[in-house]
């Protein structure tokens, strides 16, 4: 029986797609829809004969998965023949109320709605994807796979704020975190290069892209994490300032006058690296460094500073330690955040071999020295294959309000 799942992850100008086989990896074709309601779109589609790219009106975001279609008629692989299984969606907030995948339906469509507060930058768009191949796929089943899902194991210790009760429980206010489901890859993909069974073993993962995150992982379940009621807090990413002090916007506000809106659009777009440094591109901050740039030195150092700092306190949390495991963008392909962010350490067992860490792996790689009482793991992430694999189990196990995590 075939395991290709189309997996979806719309934005609210952009919409990403990807053909999955779920059992392998394999993705067959992907592509990305970008410029949604700006005029003229832009189809990039990768397919077995290599990229194509054609410009075209993409009013909507059913346009734009019409345009992906067209896409796959025309370069391939034809989706008719392919036999797809199912949709999977990835939707960025899930609250409290969803704690694993769930089948989308009236009932899933309500509950993100009501949940949109909670994101309103990312959960309106996502409802948009979802309506959109409702109509599309009449007769596939979808999923829906929440990026905090995988959070929803943190004790209460840990996701509670100090703030008022009424805060609490009238606002949903409580700490959620995200990139769950590429932690969720990455824990298990550590393990294995462990030879450990997931549950013996206990991860601090960090999450490094223009989003970054750190999680502290205990037998496969989340105990803790950076990001907070919404992605801004934590780690310094590429635009968003992670931690700050909550007095920061109250303060600009009576001196400059700004409103709540500016202050947190400025927090969201302007800040981190690219406050920081003038770009939010790694790759550039280091070309920068690298010719003696201050800003981008200083910015690197804020970065790596903010990651050990992270790790010390996971290590804490944790109490024991197996692996340190870098993911995503960055924390794949910068050997020198890697070095620094973990420099000092050696005390709590963490040591870094220089040669093997000089690499940017395409597979889950050991980069400590021999001996090294905790091993520093780099396990490139797949999002896409995550989706579909946990949308599969939906399926397959015919998923229902009563085993889906509602």
């Amino acid at each position: 029986m075939s395991a290709l799942v189309l997996v979806i992850n719309t934005g609210s100008s952009s919409l990403k797609y990807s053909l999955v086989d779920a059992d392998s990896g394999e993705k067959r074709a992907d592509g990305l829809v970008e410029r949604i309601g700006e005029g003229t779109g832009v189809i990039t589609h990768h397919a077995a004969d290599g990229e194509h790219r054609v410009e075209r009106p993409v009013a909507d975001h059913e346009q734009a998965l019409r345009a992906a279609l067209d896409a796959f008629a025309e370069h391939g692989p034809s989706l008719h023949d392919a036999d797809i299984r199912a949709v999977g969606h990835r939707v960025v907030h899930g609250g409290a109320r969803f704690s694993s995948p769930a089948r989308v339906d009236d009932e899933l469509i309500e509950a993100v709605t009501e949940l949109v507060p909670l994101a309103p930058l990312h959960n309106p768009a996502n409802l948009e994807g979802l309506r959109v191949a409702r109509k599309l796929f009449p007769d596939l089943p979808q999923v829906a796979i929440f990026d905090t899902a995988f959070h929803q194991t943190l004790p209460e210790h840990a996701y509670t704020y100090a703030v008022p009760r009424s805060w609490r429980d009238d606002h949903q206010i409580r700490r959620y975190g995200f990139h769950g489901t590429s932690y969720a890859f990455v824990s298990r993909a550590a393990a294995d290069l462990l030879g450990r069974p997931l549950e013996e073993v206990n991860l601090i993962v960090l999450h490094l892209g223009n989003g970054c995150s750190a999680t502290a992982i205990e037998g496969g379940r989340s105990v803790e994490t950076s990001m907070g009621l919404t992605p801004l807090e934590g780690l310094v990413m590429g635009t968003r300032s992670g931690d700050l002090d909550p007095a920061v916007p109250a303060h600009l506000h009576r001196q400059l006058g700004w409103s709540l809106e500016e202050i947190d659009d400025a927090l969201n777009k302007t800040s981190g690296l690219k406050g920081l440094t003038g770009h939010n591109d790694f790759r550039t901050l280091e070309k920068l460094r690298a010719d003696g740039d201050e800003d981008a030195r200083l910015g690197f150092e804020v970065y790596c500073h903010r990651i050990r700092k992270y790790v010390g306190a996971y290590y804490a949390v944790l109490g024991h330690v197996d692996a340190v495991v870098f993911t995503a963008g960055v924390g794949q392909n910068a050997p020198q955040v890697r070095a620094r962010s973990l420099s000092g350490l050696e005390r709590l067992g963490v040591v870094l071999d220089a040669e093997r860490n000089d690499v940017r792996p395409d597979r889950p790689t050991v980069v400590s020295a021999e001996g090294s009482e905790v091993a520093v793991l780099v396990v490139p992430t797949n999002e896409e294959w995550e989706i579909a694999r946990q949308t599969l189990a939906v399926v397959d196990a015919g998923g229902g309000p009563d085993d889906t995590g509602r």
